[in-house]
């Protein structure tokens, strides 16, 4: 069967559609001419995806994004944090694995490309007795073979498959970009829910001292009788109240603290931190670039892309399957008839090509053709999805990061009114001129305030920091880190 019978119309490689040449000299070079390029190649398909001109949400103009964003919180103890994970975390070195076995697994694949050398030997003695009184027969022999095979790459299945393992290979080295952005971003982020919870912890101790200050007055006044029971009762259940509100932030704080051991890759039981107040952490302003810019920013986004190259590659490689394979093998060898020895060898010499053509193999490699093919519109759904989410990403951090600051503004003022209004109560019950249920509405505004407060300075600092990460944590291609066993 000839080889364009095989494939479909469309993908007849180029150089057999051409013309013969007339002459048997001039046919073998030309065939050689002919054949070095009929090698099947598959354009690598992206999704025609038309991308917005600019942001929904209003973007800052700031500086452009460095490699050590996490710095520009103005942390010393969180860079230090962000350094010990990238050096010990578990995650990471799972992911430079990863790319140490791409390495090798495109070596595998590469190795196809030269020739095979096996050398063997041998040696034996045989001896032969027919019990018929005939003599014993002995034989010796000692031989030494070298023997060479060599597939001719003739229509680039071996070199598609390197393509699709050097696809693979930087898509792992992604992806470990991607695990190290990721890293870096959720060590910020459990840090600062840490100091988030140990201020909202520090809220609490000194709204539960108010309740028991504002307690011993109204027990001052019901001793005096200028309080009635009720009003004790009432102050009473606002300071359990506040009593039983501890505890599960207590909770919350060793759960956060251990997550973030977990990162750094220690013993969850090891990990103290000095800590710092939250409101003395800076919050960056970010500048997001254009939606364009998006492609290129992101890791993940980069190794979706690799994985489209990788699928071209197999679609290629299976439709090679489909056409002959050529074999060049040789094999030289000297035996003697004696043992151990190579004195006065005799030797031979051999050369051989073959060609190799499936003929009925019940559809399988069409089928290998057809799943490759649909491998690849999965991939570049795949990679259109991708590139949706990653600008649903960065909406929605650049949203959050504006709202979130103008609530944090609000709420500062709420809380000095707050303040101001638990003072008057106070001075106003411990006067008779307002009864206990003002200073207990007071209480609650303003404990409410205050602990709103801390969650939405958590927030700005949480939006920053995915606002980072949707951008990429400003990483380039030509500036993925290498890795190796030890990092």
């Amino acid at each position: 069967m000839h080889p364009q019978a095989l494939l479909a119309p469309t993908d007849t490689p180029t150089c057999l559609r051409r013309r013969r040449p007339r002459t048997a000299t001039g046919g073998l070079l030309a065939s050689l001419l002919l054949f070095s390029g009929c090698a099947l190649h598959e354009p690598i398909a992206r999704p025609d995806l038309p991308l917005p001109s600019t942001w929904a949400e209003a973007a800052p103009a700031a500086d452009g994004i460095s490699a050590d964003w996490w710095r520009a919180f103005g942390s010393t103890e969180l860079d230090a944090l962000v350094q010990e994970a990238a050096a010990a975390s578990p995650d990471l070195r799972i992911a430079a694995e990863r790319v140490i076995q791409a390495e090798q697994s495109l070596r595998v694949s590469g190795a196809s490309l030269f020739p095979s050398l096996n050398l063997g030997g041998n040696t034996g003695w045989t001896r032969r007795d027919a019990n018929d009184g005939s003599a014993v027969s002995e034989t010796k022999s000692s031989a030494v073979t070298l023997n060479a095979g060599y597939e001719i790459d003739l229509w680039g299945r071996i070199a598609a498959n390197v393509d699709s393992a050097e696809a693979s290979l930087a898509g792992s080295r992604f992806d470990y970009d991607a695990a190290r952005l990721s890293l870096s971003a959720n060590v910020a982020t459990t840090y600062f829910q840490l100091l988030a919870l140990r201020e909202r912890l520090r809220i609490a101790r000194e709204n539960l001292a108010i309740a028991e200050r504002v307690l011993r007055i109204v027990e001052v006044r019901y001793q005096n009788g200028s309080a009635s029971s009720l009003d004790v009762s009432r102050q009473r259940t606002t300071v359990l109240s506040q009593r039983a509100a501890i505890p599960p932030l207590e909770v919350q704080e060793r759960q956060t603290n251990t997550a973030l051991a977990i990162l750094l890759g220690r013993v969850p039981q090891d990990l103290r931190l000095q800590g710092e107040a939250l409101n003395t952490l800076a919050i960056p302003s970010v500048t997001p670039g254009l939606p364009a810019d998006l492609l290129v920013r992101r890791p993940d986004l980069a190794s979706a892309e690799a994985a489209l190259a990788g699928a071209s590659a197999n679609v290629a490689a299976a439709r090679a399957a489909l056409l002959p394979s050529i074999q060049l093998s040789g094999a030289g060898g000297l035996a003697t008839a004696t043992l151990l020895s190579l004195a006065d060898p005799s030797n031979t010499v051999s050369l051989s090509a073959s060609v190799a053509q499936v003929i009925f193999d019940g559809g399988r490699l069409r089928a290998q053709v057809e799943s490759a093919r649909s491998r690849q519109r999965e991939l570049v759904e795949t990679y259109r999805k991708a590139i949706h989410t990653a600008l649903k990403e960065v909406e929605d951090a650049l949203g959050n990061s504006g709202r979130n600051a103008n609530q944090e503004v609000l709420q500062g003022q709420i809380l000095a009114e707050a303040q101001r209004s638990l003072r008057l109560a106070e001075l106003r019950y411990r006067e008779g001129a307002d009864d206990l249920l003002t200073v207990l509405d007071a209480q609650r505004t303003l404990f409410s305030a205050q602990d709103s407060l801390a969650q939405l300075r958590l927030s700005r600092l949480t939006s920053a920091v995915d606002l980072y990460k949707a951008l990429g944590g400003g990483w380039r291609p030509e500036t993925g880190v290498a890795v190796s066993p030890q990092s």
